[in-house]
């Protein structure tokens, strides 16, 4: 087949995808299809302590960073059992953990200790942002929880959207908290964060404003080809904003040129 090159702009930021339970053969095809635009799995929740052929599939996804979902690490957390999570984890091959508190308390400062502990062994991602979808933190707290993490150990700072887009930078209808994901980005560089945006509406938000080098994170797993068709502007939802409009074409439909 001839080569057909419309030379769009090859930038791209993380794809981070969730998995929800997707078996080895499902992934073979998934990565025959969508790996090259994949950069990070998470195996979301506890997914991964209830995956039988855990394994198997993790030698699928060897080349992949795979990282367990945070709300795991706050069940290991309150169990008592961080020094065997981390022998599991190394076990089994995993080179990144997720570090959250956004269903259960952790105390601020030992919170920081487990970044910076971890991070010694594992590239850590950690999580602000609540669960509760009532519970809102003001701006200055964001941006404080934030810088401190990054300056703990953690890779990047992921901001809580679940995989419904209902809290932390969504309000609970799914509307994006425009404001504060501005002062957020006013305050820290967005490339030391991985907005969690599992929607459409949302993925074409942050390309708009950041750019197709925004990281994005909680993606479904089918969603990871029409997502880099956002980040290409191969999407009416972003296609003006990354190109432009044609030579003489009104800016907007309907508009007189």
């Amino acid at each position: 087949m001839p080569a057909f090159d419309l030379e769009l702009g090859s930038e791209r930021g993380l794809t981070h995808v969730l998995d929800k339970g997707l078996g080895p053969r499902g992934w073979e095809d998934v990565l025959e299809t969508a790996g090259d635009y994949i950069d990070i799995v998470k195996l979301g929740w506890g997914t991964a302590y209830v995956t039988p052929n855990l394994e198997r599939k993790l030698e699928v996804l060897a080349g992949k960073p795979v990282v367990i979902g945070g709300t795991f690490f706050e069940v290991v957390y309150l169990k008592g059992r961080l020094d065997a999570y981390k022998s599991w984890l190394t076990g089994l091959g995993l080179t990144h953990v997720e570090i959250s508190d956004g269903t259960i308390e952790i105390p601020r400062e030992r919170k920081l200790e487990l970044i910076a502990e971890f991070s010694r062994d594992f590239t850590v991602l950690s999580e602000v942002g609540a669960k509760d979808s009532e519970t809102e933190f003001t701006v200055e707290q964001w941006v404080a929880w934030i810088k401190e993490e990054l300056d703990a150990g953690a890779w990047k700072v992921v901001t809580e959207g679940r995989e419904g887009g209902t809290s932390g930078v969504f309000r609970p209808t799914g509307e994006m908290r425009v404001g504060l994901v501005e002062e957020i980005a006013a305050h820290v560089d967005s490339s030391e964060l991985l907005f969690e945006a599992p929607t459409k509406a949302s993925q074409a938000w942050f390309i708009t404003r950041f750019g197709p080098g925004v990281h994005l994170g909680n993606i479904p797993v089918e969603e990871a080809i029409p997502l880099e068709t956002l980040r290409r502007g191969l999407r009416a939802d972003t296609l003006e904003a990354l190109l432009g409009p044609a030579p003489g074409a009104p800016l907007l439909r309907g508009e007189p040129a």
